[in-house]
This record gives structure tokens, C-alpha cells and sequence, in this order.
């Protein structure tokens, strides 16, 4: 499939602010899953400065804006191939050991109902990949995808105890219930072009990714019930949401900040 993405994001503030450093993680992944065709990142009246990718395989590009800024607009636009690898993350090159993924966060430390959670879904389970299944069905039924029941600052315990959350909220609730297990897991961002059955959704999207040994990194998405296909355009990871953020940045000043984004993708005709 041959995707193309338009996504652009706006700071606004009611003031003039002073000088603002972005860093970005805002491009495809290198792995035998997606082939970028061309892709353009850029940051109105900023200024570029280096890059580099980290130790998770993440391109990371690091942006600079000088004052007075009343505004600080990302846009990325770009064309991808993508291919249907049933979620196995092949030929990425990375140097972080999976074991760094077993440490907690803020938004994935588990507590008793997490736990709960992640023992009842396996009881009786004695293959690791079907653990991992398992896991990603039980957070899918109970957290169900309901959006503006939560923030960014909501963990993956308080979004069980209420029982809905987006896609954020999916991917910390099966790192947690994973890692409660002894398996790495991560979250991951990008972008999903439709669901299977064509239901409404953010572009911009989030899953979880567990290390299984003998068979390396593979993705989950909870919050669809799936595997990423190749729907799915994969960015970045990180320990969790905070981490694989795909915009980082310190502006410096005290007026009010609001957010506007807009992610639209299609598919080419090939």
C-alpha cells in the first residue's frame, strides 16, 4: 500500500514567547515493513540542527526558533509503500537491549487492578506469543475506546479503573500488563490509515510493541484488536507516550499554549 501523509501542528500563544527548541521524532522507521518514497519535515521560520538516531533505531532531528514567536507550526508531508509483515518489526536496526524495557513508568506502573488483569488473562497459558495475544485481547475488552475520557497525563491504572481510554491509554495498559509478566514493551507512535471496519479514529495513533523471545519485536494494537498491518506507518518508541512523544520541545515564556492538530492520510492508487 502507498500511503501519503499530511500532518501539521500548531502552538499558539497570546502573547509574544522567546526562544523554542523542538526536537522531533517524526520520521518512518527504517524496518522491512515501510519503504520511505519521499518525506519533508519542517518547522515555520525555524531553523535545523543536527540529527541523529538513537538507540532505539529513532531518527531524531533537533529544531531551533528565534524570538519574538507567536506561533510554532510542524508540518511533515510525505509518501510511504508500506507492507503487511502481521506486526513483526523485521530489519530494524537498534542497540537498546530488550531487556531495558522492563522498567516502569509513571504511565505504566502496575497496580492491583492491573495485575488482576494480567494474571487472569493468562492463566492458563503456556506460549509466549499467545500470552502476548491474550494480554492485548484482555486490555481491548476492558478499556473500551471511548476518546475525551482522558489526557495525556492519564496512566494506564487510571484509565482501567474507569474502564475507557483512546489509544494511548490501550498501549500503556498492555506495557504494563505485559512487563507484569517478565516481557519487554514498549510504545510505539505513528500513523493508522482506517480501521478494518472503517469507523471513525485519529490518524495520529499509538500501539504497544512486545519483545518475544525467538521471534524479536512484534506490534499490538489494543485499541483495534489487530497486529499493525500495512495500514499503519511506523515513527518511534519509548518506555512509554512521554518518551516516544513524536514533538518534544521548551519554549521559553509565560503565556497560555493551545494545541491544534490535523493528520490526514490517503491512499495512492498504484
Amino acid at each position: 500500500m502507498i500511503l501519503t501523509v499530511d500532518h501539521v501542528t500548531t502552538y499558539s500563544y497570546d502573547s509574544p514567547m522567546g526562544s523554542s527548541v523542538q526536537s522531533l521524532r517524526l520520521f518512518p522507521s527504517r524496518f522491512s515493513g515501510q519503504r520511505e518514497i519521499e518525506w519533508q519535515v519542517a518547522v515555520e521560520g525555524g531553523i535545523r540542527g543536527g540529527e541523529f538516531r538513537d538507540g532505539a533505531g529513532d531518527k531524531v532531528e533537533s529544531w531551533s526558533i528565534r524570538p519574538p514567536i507567536e506561533e510554532v507550526v510542524v508540518t511533515v508531508r510525505g509518501k510511504i509503500e508500506t507492507t503487511d509483515t502481521a506486526g513483526v518489526l523485521r530489519g530494524h536496526r537498534e542497540l537498546v537491549h530488550p531487556m531495558a524495557y522492563l522498567r516502569e513508568t509513571t504511565a505504566t506502573w502496575i497496580d492491583d487492578g492491573l495485575a488482576k488483569l494480567a494474571s487472569e488473562a493468562v492463566a492458563d497459558c503456556t506460549e509466549l506469543l499467545d500470552c502476548a495475544h491474550r494480554l492485548s485481547a484482555a486490555v481491548a475488552e476492558a478499556i473500551s475506546y471511548e476518546p475525551g475520557t482522558t489526557d495525556a497525563h492519564t496512566t494506564a491504572a487510571e484509565a482501567l479503573a474507569q474502564g475507557k481510554g483512546v489509544c494511548q491509554d490501550h498501549a500503556h495498559a498492555l506495557i504494563a500488563v505485559a512487563r507484569a509478566h517478565d516481557l519487554p514493551a514498549r510504545y510505539v507512535s505513528g500513523y493508522l490509515f482506517a480501521t478494518e471496519d472503517g469507523a471513525p479514529h485519529e490518524a495520529a495513533h499509538a500501539w504497544t510493541e512486545i519483545w518475544i523471545e525467538g521471534i524479536g519485536w512484534i506490534g499490538f494494537d489494543a485499541a483495534n484488536s489487530c497486529c499493525p498491518d500495512d495500514r499503519y506507518i511506523r515513527l518511534g518508541s519509548g518506555l512509554d507516550a512521554h518518551e516516544a512523544a513524536p514533538i518534544r520541545g521548551i519554549t521559553q515564556g509565560g503565556s497560555e499554549e493551545r494545541l491544534d492538530v490535523t493528520v490526514a492520510l490517503e491512499q495512492v492508487q498504484q
